[in-house]
C-alpha cells in the first residue's frame, strides 16, 4: 500500500461513527457559533449528551484533506473584533523544511512547499496597542464568542449530570476541588468571563490557530 492510500484508509477509520451515538449541535447567539456534542444512547434506553471534540473528522459531509488542513472555526470572530492584522511573515529558509543545503535539495524542497501551500495561512498579530488574549477581554468586561462557546459546551451535559449526581455519596465522591469557584446550576457566558478574569479558567485561543475549538 502506498502512502496516499494508507493515509486515506486511516482517515476513513477515524471517521467511522461511534456506536449508539450521533453528533448534535448547540446553537449560539451567532449563526457561526455551533458547539458539537455527542448524544449517546445507554443500554437502558436513556440518552446522555457528552463533549464531542472530534472536530470535522466525524462530519460525514466534510472533505478531509491533510494537504489543506482544517477549516477555520474562529476567523469571523477574529475579524469582527478588528484588533488583529494580517502581515507578511518571514521568508522560507531551508532549515524550515529540514534541509541544511538548499542548493542541493532545491527540487525536493520546492515540491514540499507546493504540497503544503494550502496549509499556509497568512500570520496574524495584534494591532499596535492591542492585547488579544481572552484574559484581557475578560478583565475589560467583554464576553467573547469563545466564552459563549465554552459556556454552551459546559452546559451540554449538566441537566443529565444533576440527575446522575442526585446520589449524595456519589456527588461528594465526584465533586472534586472547585478551587474557590462557585459553580452555578447553569454556566453562563458571563460566569465563564468572570472565571477567566479571575485567573481560575484559561481559554487557549491563539489567533494563529483559528481552527481550534475553544475549551476552558
Amino acid at each position: 500500500m502506498n502512502a496516499p492510500d494508507k493515509i486515506a484508509t486511516l482517515l476513513s477509520l477515524t471517521r467511522e461513527p461511534f456506536p449508539a451515538s450521533r453528533k448534535t449541535y448547540l446553537q449560539g447567539s451567532r449563526t457561526d457559533l455551533r458547539v458539537p456534542m455527542r448524544e449517546v444512547t445507554l443500554t437502558n434506553g436513556e440518552t446522555v449528551s457528552l463533549y464531542d471534540t472530534s472536530g470535522p473528522y466525524t462530519e460525514p459531509g466534510v472533505a478531509i484533506d491533510v494537504k489543506r488542513g482544517l477549516l477555520s472555526v474562529r476567523t469571523p470572530w477574529l475579524d469582527a473584533r478588528a484588533d488583529t492584522e494580517v502581515y507578511a511573515g518571514r521568508l522560507h529558509q531551508a532549515l524550515d523544511d529540514g534541509a541544511k543545503h538548499e542548493d542541493r535539495e532545491a527540487q525536493r524542497i520546492e515540491q514540499l512547499r507546493l504540497d503544503a501551500a494550502a496549509l499556509q495561512r497568512p500570520p496574524r498579530r495584534a494591532r499596535a496597542g492591542a492585547n488579544v488574549t481572552q484574559m484581557h477581554y475578560a478583565r475589560r468586561g467583554i464576553v467573547t464568542p469563545e466564552m459563549e462557546y465554552v459556556a454552551l459546551r459546559e452546559n451540554g451535559q449538566r441537566e443529565w449530570m444533576r440527575e446522575y449526581l442526585g446520589d449524595a455519596s456519589r456527588e461528594q465522591r465526584l465533586r472534586g476541588n472547585p478551587m474557590g469557584a462557585q459553580i452555578p446550576a447553569i454556566v453562563t457566558p458571563e460566569f465563564v468571563r468572570d472565571e477567566v478574569a479571575r485567573g481560575r479558567a484559561i481559554i487557549p485561543a491563539n489567533i494563529n490557530h483559528p481552527e481550534v475549538e475553544p475549551m476552558a
